[in-house]
């Protein structure tokens, strides 16, 4: 895997490729060590995640590796079709899969999800509207979900 590291308003990302296309988004500057330090290869992953950040991107335009199980793959494909700016539950998302008993479920595949902020996962909130599990912590997904209703002022 190729990475890059990019600054950003909520501090360091580290993106990872591979030949079929986006595979990490990390929070954070370590790059494993079996990967390799290209940032020309992840050119185009780092310039729209910037131009999310700067507020001129609100969909992505990329080629995903996804790689998880048949639920998982499931559960990201469809948290791709949550519109920008706007939250879907865990309870919602799996009765979109005709699972309606499987809102924990949809909960844990997001806490695999290894591309963040692409695949929304912060977009997905509690049944009431609160915000709940968010690997990364709660703060930075109210960070992700306030720059996308444009009310977000980095501190």
């Amino acid at each position: 895997m190729r990475y890059a590291v990019m600054t950003t308003p909520i501090g360091p990302i580290t993106v990872g490729c591979t030949n079929k296309g986006l595979a990490a988004v990390q929070f954070g500057n370590q790059v494993p060590r079996e990967g390799t330090l290209d940032e020309q290869a992840n050119r185009m992953y780092t310039e729209q995640l910037n131009e999310y950040f700067n507020g001129s991107r609100v969909h992505f335009d990329l080629p995903l590796d996804l790689a998880g199980t048949p639920f998982q793959l499931a559960v990201w494909r469809e948290l791709l079709n949550i519109p920008y700016g706007q939250t879907r539950s865990y309870g919602e998302i799996a009765k979109t899969l005709g699972k309606p008993g499987a809102a924990r479920a949809v909960g844990m595949a997001n806490h695999e999800n290894r591309i963040p902020i692409v695949v929304p996962c912060h977009r997905v909130v509690g049944q009431d509207g609160s915000l709940t599990g968010y690997a990364s912590g709660l703060r930075l997904k109210q960070q992700l979900l306030s720059l996308e209703t444009g009310q977000l002022l980095f501190t």
